[in-house]
C-alpha cells in the first residue's frame, strides 16, 4: 500500500438478512392487496350498522397498511457502520480535538444528585487526553444540593480517574462498576477506592435527605454557596457559574500528578417573565458558555442518567468526524439509547431492540438517523447553525486548543451574561442557532434542521454500549414518557418543520418518510382503538367483519397476521431478545397506542387550538424498595389511579366479555356451534388474542393483593364502562 494512499477510518456494510426481509415484505404487500380486494368486493349492502362498522374497519386496515409500508420503505437499504479506532490512533496520535461534554439535570428530587455525580465522573474518565476534555453540568433545578454533589465529584475524581486509567475500568460510573464487578486479586487500591466512593455517596445522600449543606463545607466553599443567598426560587434566580476544576491550571491534577479535565457547574438565569425553553434552553446556554471556556469543536450531550459505558466512545465518533474523505459531511453521530436496569424479559419493552438494531440503520442509509436527545456527538459549527459547504474542509486539529487565557474567576463573570434570560433577545438562538425552541421533542426538530442545512448524520452501535441509562420501572412512568415523546413528534409533523415540507429538496425522500414514521406514532391510536373495540362489540351484536374460516378469503388475513408477527419475533430474537420479551414488547405497543398516543393526540389538538401550554414532564429516576422488588420480579406496576389505566382496564374487560359471549354462543347451541365458529372465527380469535395480551391487567384488577395492583376505583369504573358499552352495542 502506498504511503499516501487513503485508508478510511470507518466502513459501511449492508445489514444482514435484507434479502429475506424484502421477500417477506413483498409477500405481505401482496396479502394486503388481497385484503383490500375483499373489503371492496364484499362491502355489505344491507344494514346501516354493518356498513359503517365495515367502513371503519377498512379505514383502520388502510392506515395500518400505509404505516407498515412507510416503515418498510425506510428499512429497505439498511447499513451498519464499522469504525476503526486503531487507525485513528495511528494516524493522529494525540493530535485530537477538544471535546465538550454537556450533562443536563433539572430536578434533584426526580434526578438524585448521587446519580448525576456518577454520570459526570463517567464522562471525566474517558480514555482521552484530559487536557482536551471539558465536562459541563447544566442544573436547571438551580439546586445547591446538586452543586454540593459536584464539589464532591470534583474531589473524588482525583482518585477515581487514575484508578480507571490504571485498571482500564468499564463502566466508568463508580456505582455501576462496584455493583457489577467483583474485587480483583492483588489490587490493593480496589477496596480503598470503593470505600471512598461509598463514603462520598453517603454524604451526598444524607445531605440531600436533610436538604442542608454541612456547615464546614459551606464555609470551605463560601464563594460558591453564597450565590444561593440571592436565589428566590428555582424559577427566579441569577446565573450561577462555577469552574470547579480548571483544566488550564497546572495545579489541577489527580493524586498521581496527571492533569484533570475541566469541570464546570452552570445554573442559567431564570426569571418568571421569561420563557426558559426547558432542555433546549439549557443546551443553548451551555453551547454559548462553553465557547468562551473551552470551545471544543465536538460536543457530546447526555442526560444525567446516561452514564458512559464505553471508554472509547469519543474515539469511535472521531473516526467519523476526522475521516479525510467523508468526515466533513457529518453534523452529528448518534449512539443508541440503552439501559442497564432492564429485566431479563424487558417487562416494559424499553429496549427498542429492533428499532435500534435494524430500523435506525435504515435511516442511516438514507441520510442519517434523527437526533434522540442523548448520547449524541455534535460538530459545534453544525449545531450553531452553519450550513454545510461541499468544498470547505474543517481541520479539527487547528480548531483545537482555542481556550482563552483569562483567570477562572474573571472568566466566570464574563460568561454569566451568556446564560442570562435576555441574551437571546432579537437573536436567532432557538430558531436557526442551537436547539430549536417550541417543541417537547426539541431533539428531533433540531436534528432535522441540521440535516436540512446539508449535513449528514451517522448511527454508531458498538458491540459494547456507549451509554447506559435508567428505564422506567412503573407502567405509568412509561406511558407518560411516551406521551411526551409522541406528542412532540406529532407537533413537529403539524408544524412548519413537517419533514415532508421542510425537508423538500433538502434531504432525500426516504429520510423524510422515515421521520414521518416516528412523527405519526400518535396517529396510530384511533385505528388501534377501533380494532380493539369494534370487532368485540360486533361479535356480541352478531355482525361479522371478517371472512368465514371455510372461505379462501381467510388466507390473506391469516398470512399477513402470521407472517408479520412471525418475522417480528424472529427479528426480536436475532437482536438478542427472548420470546417472553417479544410478548411484553407487543403488549406495551398495544398499551401505548391505546393510551399514550391517544392522550398525545388530544393534547396536541388542544395546543393547536390554544387551550393548552407547552410543558416538559421529567420522568422520575427514583422508586421505593417495594416497587423495585416487583419490577425485578417482572410484575407490571399499576398502583395509582390514572385515566390511562381506566382505558386499559375498560378495553381488557370489554374483550373478556366479548370472549365470554362468543364462547356462550358456541357452547349453548351445539347444532350451530360449528356455524358460529365458521362465521365469527377470526373475530373470536382476535378477542382471545387481546384477552391473552391483557392477562396482567386481569391479574391486577381481580387477583393481586400487593400495592402494585389496579386501584379499586379503576376496577369499578372499567366494569361499568365495559358493561355500558356492551349494553349499547347489543340493544
Amino acid at each position: 500500500m502506498a504511503e499516501n494512499e487513503y485508508v478510511p477510518l470507518f466502513e459501511t456494510r449492508q445489514v444482514k438478512g435484507r434479502i429475506l426481509f424484502r421477500y417477506i415484505a413483498a409477500s405481505i404487500l401482496l396479502g394486503i392487496c388481497f385484503i383490500v380486494m375483499y373489503r371492496i368486493r364484499y362491502f355489505p349492502v344491507r344494514g346501516k350498522a354493518e356498513r359503517w362498522t365495515w367502513i371503519g374497519l377498512f379505514l383502520s386496515e388502510l392506515w395500518f397498511s400505509f404505516y407498515w409500508l412507510l416503515t418498510t420503505v425506510c428499512r429497505w437499504n439498511a447499513v451498519i457502520r464499522i469504525p476503526f479506532i486503531h487507525r485513528l490512533s495511528q494516524r493522529f496520535g494525540k493530535e485530537l480535538p477538544g471535546i465538550d461534554i454537556f450533562v443536563c439535570t433539572a430536578n434533584p428530587l426526580l434526578e438524585p444528585p448521587s446519580m448525576v455525580v456518577n454520570t459526570v465522573l463517567s464522562m471525566m474518565a474517558y480514555d482521552y487526553p484530559p487536557e482536551k476534555l471539558s465536562v459541563y453540568l447544566s442544573d436547571d433545578g438551580g439546586s445547591n444540593l446538586t452543586f454540593y454533589a459536584m464539589l464532591e465529584a470534583a474531589n473524588f475524581s482525583k482518585t477515581w480517574l487514575p484508578f480507571c486509567k490504571k485498571f482500564k475500568v468499564e463502566p466508568m460510573s463508580p456505582e455501576a462498576y462496584f455493583r457489577t464487578a467483583s474485587e480483583p486479586l492483588n489490587v490493593q487500591e480496589w477496596p480503598s477506592v470503593k470505600r471512598l466512593y461509598e463514603e462520598m455517596k453517603m454524604r451526598i445522600e444524607t445531605t440531600t435527605k436533610l436538604n442542608q449543606i454541612p456547615e464546614h463545607i459551606y464555609k470551605q466553599h463560601y464563594k460558591g454557596f453564597r450565590e444561593w443567598n440571592f436565589v428566590t426560587s428555582k424559577l427566579d434566580h441569577q446565573t450561577i457559574l462555577q469552574i470547579l476544576i480548571d483544566g488550564r491550571d497546572t495545579n489541577a491534577v489527580d493524586i498521581e500528578g496527571n492533569p484533570l479535565p475541566t469541570l464546570v457547574y452552570l445554573a442559567r438565569e431564570k426569571r418568571p417573565q421569561y420563557h426558559h425553553h426547558f432542555k433546549a434552553g439549557a443546551m443553548n446556554a451551555l453551547i454559548r458558555t462553553s465557547s468562551k471556556i473551552s470551545n471544543g469543536p465536538i460536543i457530546l450531550n447526555v442526560d444525567c442518567d446516561m452514564y458512559s459505558n464505553n471508554s472509547e466512545s469519543i474515539k469511535y465518533s472521531l473516526c467519523v468526524f476526522m475521516d479525510e474523505e467523508k468526515g466533513d459531511e457529518f453534523g452529528y453521530v448518534q449512539f443508541p439509547q440503552s439501559f442497564d436496569n432492564l429485566t431479563k424479559n424487558d417487562i416494559y419493552g424499553c429496549s427498542f431492540r429492533v428499532i435500534q438494531k435494524l430500523e435506525v440503520h435504515g435511516l442511516d442509509a438514507n441520510g442519517g438517523p434523527c437526533f434522540i436527545g442523548t448520547g449524541c456527538f455534535h460538530r459545534r459549527e453544525a449545531l450553531c447553525g452553519k450550513k454545510y459547504e461541499k468544498n470547505f474542509r474543517f481541520d479539527l486539529k487547528k480548531l483545537n486548543n482555542t481556550k482563552v487565557n483569562e483567570r477562572a474567576s474573571l472568566l466566570e463573570e464574563t460568561c454569566k451574561v451568556l446564560a442570562s434570560c435576555t441574551f437571546e433577545h432579537n437573536t436567532t438562538w432557538g430558531k436557526e442557532m442551537g436547539l430549536i425552541y417550541g417543541f417537547p421533542a426539541e431533539d428531533i426538530v433540531t436534528g432535522l434542521s441540521v440535516q436540512c442545512r446539508g449535513w449528514k448524520s451517522m448511527f454508531l452501535d458498538p458491540e459494547r454500549d456507549g451509554f447506559l441509562g435508567v428505564a422506567p420501572i412503573t407502567l405509568l412512568q412509561l406511558l407518560v414518557q411516551h406521551k411526551r415523546w409522541t406528542e412532540g413528534h406529532l407537533q413537529v409533523f403539524l408544524s412548519k418543520y413537517c419533514p415532508l415540507l421542510y425537508g423538500y429538496k433538502k434531504i432525500p425522500l426516504k429520510l423524510r418518510l422515515a421521520y414521518c414514521a416516528y412523527n405519526l406514532w400518535a396517529a396510530n391510536c384511533l385505528a388501534t382503538l377501533y380494532y380493539v373495540v369494534v370487532p368485540c362489540l360486533c361479535l356480541l351484536k352478531g355482525i361479522t367483519l371478517f371472512p368465514k374460516i371455510s372461505s379462501p378469503w381467510v388466507l390473506p388475513f391469516a398470512y399477513v397476521a402470521f407472517s408479520h408477527h412471525a418475522y417480528s419475533l424472529g427479528e426480536f430474537l436475532w437482536c438478542g431478545g427472548t420470546f417472553l420479551g417479544w410478548c411484553n414488547d407487543q403488549r406495551m405497543w398495544l398499551f401505548k397506542r391505546t393510551t399514550s398516543y391517544l392522550f398525545a393526540s388530544f393534547e396536541t389538538i388542544l395546543k393547536l387550538l390554544g387551550y393548552s401550554q407547552l410543558a416538559f414532564v421529567i420522568t422520575t429516576k427514583v422508586a421505593d424498595e417495594d416497587i423495585s422488588k416487583r419490577y425485578d420480579q417482572e410484575m407490571i406496576e399499576f398502583g395509582v389511579a390514572s385515566p390511562m389505566f381506566d382505558i386499559l382496564a375498560t378495553l381488557a374487560i370489554l374483550n373478556l366479555l366479548g370472549s365470554f359471549g362468543a364462547i356462550k354462543k358456541v357452547t349453548m347451541h351445539a347444532d350451530k356451534g360449528f356455524k358460529v365458529l365458521d362465521q365469527f372465527g377470526l373475530q373470536i380469535l382476535l378477542c382471545l388474542v387481546l384477552v391473552t395480551i391483557n392477562l396482567p391487567v386481569y391479574q391486577a384488577l381481580f387477583f393481586r393483593m400487593d400495592k402494585g395492583k389496579m386501584p379499586s376505583s379503576v376496577t369499578y369504573k372499567s366494569i361499568i364502562f365495559a358493561l355500558l358499552a356492551c349494553t349499547l352495542a347489543v340493544y
